[in-house]
């Protein structure tokens, strides 16, 4: 059994493969060189698991390419194989999100796109229709753009129940579904947005990221434009979880599958100040469900340290103990294989990480 970690960065995609238990790592590539890695998914559902990587091309713009040996080659449509259909007058300006159903729908793979719609395939992320239920949804002329645009970034199926899924954007919030997508909720009850007249709104929310709790699986966790919080009804509703933190702001937000109440977030200082907290190169994280903090940094670089972890740049496996990862802007990835207790680097010089996934297989 290896251990695959694909790093999405502003340059290519590159592959690091551990067989010693993460320990030590090769990293091979730039895949798709000179090409923004918005977005990578590692399908484990299959035999052979393939690979996915939503790139985007200043020349041919966005796509998304598939690999079934993985990344010795690659399969990149001619035509894009996701696509705004004609109607809607809208043109896709990137892929930010890939995520494969659940194990009981093995050839459903989901994407979210800017601008914020959400995309399906029925044939393991070949080809990919519209979700029209999300996009004719009547908030959505409300939708606004975050900093990093107006995207689905966060696409989260329920484990136990293929007709419930849940998104998020920035800006516009969580919404929820409860018949596959046929139709949608906003579930932003208790999320703060300070910067609306309104703080409480139904919707318009800039949520960073969301991430499921597999071992609890209607308990999610959400990283909030200043605000971390904890749903314990699967989205309805969410409760602040954000003191013991150094600071409510940040992009990433994790759990580790099949370990219940376990998260980990990365502060920055804040809006206006995106550094780490004290310009120190820390993890923090939770074994309660968000109830405490601790930071985990032991292996980490000494400060000063200013690189930031974008949303998508920070990734749990499957393996016992966990392994967590994250990339910075600065091209440095760093690993933990035992749940965040220490950390080794396990690549530098890299272009901006935007985002990382990894998996046994």
């Amino acid at each position: 059994m290896a251990t695959l970690l694909a790093i999405g960065t502003a340059k290519g995609l590159f592959l690091a493969t551990s067989t010693d238990d993460r320990r030590s790592w090769e990293v091979s590539g730039p895949h798709f060189p000179m090409t923004g890695v918005y977005a990578v998914a590692i399908d484990t559902r299959r035999a052979t698991p393939r690979l996915l990587a939503g790139t985007t091309s200043s020349h041919f713009g966005p796509s998304v390419a598939t690999s079934d040996d993985f990344g010795a080659s690659w399969l990149e449509p001619d035509e894009a194989p996701v696509a705004f259909p004609a109607d809607t007058g809208a043109t896709l300006g990137r892929v930010w999100q890939l995520t494969p159903a659940g194990a009981d729908q093995p050839d459903v793979v989901w994407a979210g796109t800017e601008p914020s719609a959400l995309f399906r395939s029925d044939d393991g992320g070949i080809t990919y229709q519209l979700v029209r239920a999300l996009w004719e949804h009547p908030h959505r002329e409300q939708w606004g753009a975050g900093f990093g645009g107006q995207a689905v970034h966060t696409v989260l199926p329920h484990p136990a129940d293929a007709d419930r899924l849940l998104v998020a954007m920035s800006t516009g919030g969580v919404y929820r579904s409860t018949d596959g997508g046929a139709s949608w909720a906003p579930g932003n009850t208790g999320i703060r947005a300070y910067f609306l007249p309104d703080e409480w709104p139904e919707f318009g929310q800039c949520v960073h990221k969301v991430a499921r709790d597999t071992g609890s699986p209607d308990r999610l966790y959400a990283q909030n434009h200043h605000g971390v919080y904890r749903s314990d009804d699967d989205g309805r509703t969410w409760s602040s979880i954000a003191d013991g933190l150094p600071s409510d702001f940040g992009f990433p937000i994790v759990s580790l599958p099949g370990r219940p109440d376990s998260v980990f977030t990365f502060p920055l200082a804040a809006d206006s100040e995106r550094f780490p907290v004290d310009r120190r190169c820390r993890v923090f994280r939770s074994s309660d469900a968000g109830a405490t903090w601790q930071p985990a940094s032991t292996g980490l670089p000494e400060g000063p340290f200013y690189p930031a972890v974008l949303r998508d740049a920070m990734c749990a496996d499957d393996a016992t103990p966990g392994g967590v990862y994250f990339g910075t802007r600065s091209g440095e990835v760093y690993a933990s294989r035992d749940e965040g207790d220490s950390w080794s680097r396990v690549a530098a010089h890299l272009p901006d990480v935007l985002c990382v996934r990894a998996a046994e297989v």
